[in-house]
């Protein structure tokens, strides 16, 4: 059997209060850092890390002076985080469930083998689900799991539950990934199942999720009804280099006097 894996408080509060915003209306008000500090015994720094991580995810809503709110539901997901399925409908008031199309173990092709870092034909978890929300199909999901999680995936409730609280309370614990979005036409296999018509437009989001070892765990491809799915992406804007921009536009009106001249 494997170990629990510790958390740290700060996590183990910010777990605490996703289900407990999960059953709140926008707008209202959470406790402030003092009273978070006596329910749970942890000093300040420890409660504002958890609150920070719920402003980060959009969550909650921090006005100084007043205190901490139930931010009202975005619209779409961050692209830069990636939170469960169930987190993120709870978290827009809809009710997930999911319908498990294929969960059986089997040898890895050589394409998943590379992609998790692993042997090829070493037994990986094939999961394939329909992710719905009120009943609405929202994505049809492929995942491929390393072996090691079997155990725990293979007789876990994965129609009403999560798959990555799965996988946390059997000790793997999912930290960080990197994936790619692109577009696709819905074959006539998405159609049916997603009760769209082929052709339409789907998001394609393809990732990789390693756990706090660096071990390659988990890849997923994500199909999504582009009507019915977006994403958030944040970013910088590069400022131009000028001085690049000077010297190339100088050197071009040498160039252009020295022909002239000849």
């Amino acid at each position: 059997m494997t170990e629990p894996v510790y958390q740290p408080q700060y996590r183990q509060i910010e777990q605490a209060l996703r289900e407990r915003i999960s059953t709140l209306r926008p707008g209202e008000r959470l406790p402030s850092d003092a009273e978070l500090c006596a329910e749970f015994g942890v000093s300040r720094m420890t409660a504002r890390n958890a609150m920070h991580r719920l402003a980060e995810d959009g969550l909650i809503a921090r006005e100084p002076g007043r205190g901490s709110f139930v931010a009202e539901p975005p619209a779409h997901r961050r692209a830069n985080r990636l939170m469960t399925f169930t987190q993120e409908m709870l978290r827009a008031g809809r009710v997930p469930t999911s319908r498990v199309l294929t969960r059986v173990i089997r040898p890895s092709t050589a394409a998943e083998a590379a992609g998790l870092g692993i042997p090829a034909r070493q037994p990986v978890v094939h999961l394939r689900r329909l992710r719905q929300a009120d009943g609405e199909p929202i994505a049809l999901e492929s995942t491929v799991l390393i072996g090691a999680c079997a155990s725990a995936v293979m007789t876990a409730d994965l129609a009403g539950g999560s798959l990555h609280e799965t996988l946390g309370r059997a000790g793997i614990v999912l930290r960080r990934g990197t994936g790619t979005i692109t577009a696709a036409a819905a074959t006539a296999a998405d159609a049916r199942l997603l009760g769209i018509r082929t052709g339409d437009p789907l998001l394609v989001e393809r990732r990789v999720i390693l756990d706090g070892h660096g071990r390659r765990v988990e890849s997923t491809e994500s199909r999504y009804p582009a009507e019915r799915y977006g994403l958030v992406v944040q970013f910088e804007v590069e400022e131009p280099d000028l001085e690049a921009r000077d010297d190339r536009a100088a050197a071009g009106a040498d160039r252009a006097a020295s022909e002239a001249a000849r």
